[in-house]
């Protein structure tokens, strides 16, 4: 959206030169009134509206980074030409975990008759209906996000951003001013280059415009946005069809994770077709039916489908910021270079988040966001967000679970005699009472990687159920420099799942054995 116009929301006295501590007519603007009447905000002669800090993008990471900036007395400003929330809010992490949810329930409606339950056969579920009820969360959420924004005393500037100097942006028909801002506009969806046939696809952001369960989908790609969608619409019901490049989704992870998830989303009844680079699709020639078909690179049809996702990449979002008018430096992929202050190359100017491409991931944006507020305005000169050991989890069927090196990295990064490593692979309790064949129930893999004679652990990876659940709590032993011995000295919590990553055969010698 290309606005022609700027509209600016709240504390519009300030706008005006007023004195913010006028106007206080909230508790959170009460409470920061003191220090924010020392910043106001001021009108020059021709117009231009200045700021301490002028954040370009409302998702998580700008407006986190603008708020906390705001407790110090900042004034602030946030600039977005669409939805509050970014990616993860609207078309992401919120509503991507809700269809996960669905999934998973239909995962338990599936097996309530493995556990006597009766009538379970008997459900249907209503994809309309329950994108109307996701949607209005959402929005819910972006009503959230605004009332935080008011409350912490930061205008609003809806429109789209781009810079006319190092210190100015325009926005419509209004030119901002300020000593320091930040670029935090996030990425988007892309097609793959010369790829025929892109107005017959979606990408994820298509995804939550689907207002009913498709019967059939072939989703492109092989990374985590790939294998979330492709889960979700197999575990719903859809005959799904997932196509990866090479021998199979998620190969930077953690062999035993991405192996595991491999055999089990083909357990599931999900058809992976690997080695294979969709580059064509074409409408159904019958008009009538609503099915695409869809052809390799070498000519081969992989099939025909009512929908077809392609989920190959992102890129940022940087096309109507005129970064070149502000000199500030990208990537050959156009992502802007930082450094780990979240400096760009131009001083004043900071990025950070999805634009940067490092860890995309909506927490350490915020982290990132907060930080760089705190060494800018809050007297902490040397804060900086850690991107060291960042816990992730992908929303598969099973989730996945990781922090840390993989194997492969660990063994790579350190000598072969250094480096040891532990595993688990066992069926979770809840398909105990099942009365299938043992050998048949579906398993949870583990694997601890550890490092020196101490047994640092540098890596965990586990992938079955609850393994999105678990993994937070690992992650702050794992922060922490947690040894093998430490999380050997921890008893058990039983019967979970979690338990198995403190009881690693063999259990209680490490360090003691020669």
């Amino acid at each position: 959206m290309v606005a022609t116009a700027a509209r600016v929301m709240a504390w519009t006295p300030m706008m005006r030169g007023v004195s913010a501590a006028r106007n206080l007519n909230t508790p959170s603007q009460r409470k920061i009134g003191m220090s924010i009447r020392r910043s106001t905000v001021r009108a020059s002669t021709d117009e231009k509206k200045v700021y301490d800090y002028l954040v370009i993008g409302g998702g998580s990471g700008g407006v986190a980074s603008a708020r906390r900036a705001a407790t110090y007395g900042a004034s602030a400003a946030v600039i977005e030409n669409a939805r509050l929330g970014g990616t993860c809010v609207n078309v992401g992490c919120v509503p991507k975990k809700i269809m996960w949810s669905a999934a998973h329930i239909q995962e338990i409606a599936h097996d309530a008759a493995l556990y006597q339950f009766t009538g379970g056969d008997q459900m249907k579920f209503d994809w309309g209906k329950l994108k109307i009820a996701r949607d209005n969360y959402v929005t819910r959420l972006n009503g959230i996000y605004t009332r935080n924004i008011e409350n912490s005393g930061i205008d609003m500037i809806q429109g789209t951003a781009s810079f006319e100097g190092p210190n100015s942006v325009r926005v419509g028909d209004e030119v901002y001013q300020a000593k320091n801002i930040l670029i935090a506009v996030g990425g988007k969806p892309v097609f793959p280059p010369g790829f025929e046939g892109i107005e017959h696809c979606i990408t994820s952001d298509g995804f939550f415009e689907l207002d009913h369960l498709p019967k059939s989908a072939c989703v492109v790609g092989a990374g985590y946005i790939a294998v979330e969608m492709a889960g979700i619409f197999n575990t719903l019901g859809c005959d799904t069809t997932l196509v990866v490049r090479r021998a199979k989704a998620l190969r930077n992870f953690d062999e035993i994770v991405s192996d595991h998830l491999d055999f089990e989303m083909k357990r599931q009844g999900l058809n992976i077709v690997p080695n294979t680079t969709p580059t064509k699709v074409e409408p159904h020639p019958d008009d009538a039916t609503p099915l695409k078909s869809v052809y390799a690179d070498d000519g081969t049809k992989i099939g025909d489908f009512e929908v077809v996702l392609l989920a190959v990449g992102r890129k940022p979002n940087i096309e109507p910021l005129h970064l070149d008018a502000a000199g500030v430096e990208t990537t050959e992929k156009d992502y802007i270079i930082v450094d780990e202050y979240q400096n760009t190359n131009v001083p004043g100017i900071y990025a950070l988040g999805d634009v940067c491409g490092n860890i995309e991931l909506t927490p350490m944006a915020i982290a990132a966001g907060r930080r760089l507020a705190d060494r800018l305005f809050g007297s902490l000169p040397n804060a900086k967000a850690d991107y060291q050991g960042v816990p992730t989890v992908v929303f598969s069927h099973p989730p996945i679970g990781t922090i840390g090196l993989t194997e492969a990295q660990a063994r790579a990064k350190y000598s072969e005699n250094d480096i040891k490593v532990y595993t688990s692979t066992f069926v979770n309790l809840y398909y105990g009472p099942m009365p299938i064949e043992p050998s048949t129930k579906p398993k949870s893999v583990m694997k601890m990687i550890c490092h020196g004679p101490q047994e640092k652990i540098i890596g965990l990876h586990v992938c079955g159920m609850g393994a999105d659940e678990m993994l937070q709590g690992f992650g702050v032993a794992f922060k922490m420099g947690a040894t093998k011995a430490d999380f050997d000295s921890c008893v058990a919590i039983h019967p979970t799942a979690a338990e198995e990553f403190v009881t690693l055969a063999p259990w209680g010698l490490s360090g003691k054995q020669q």
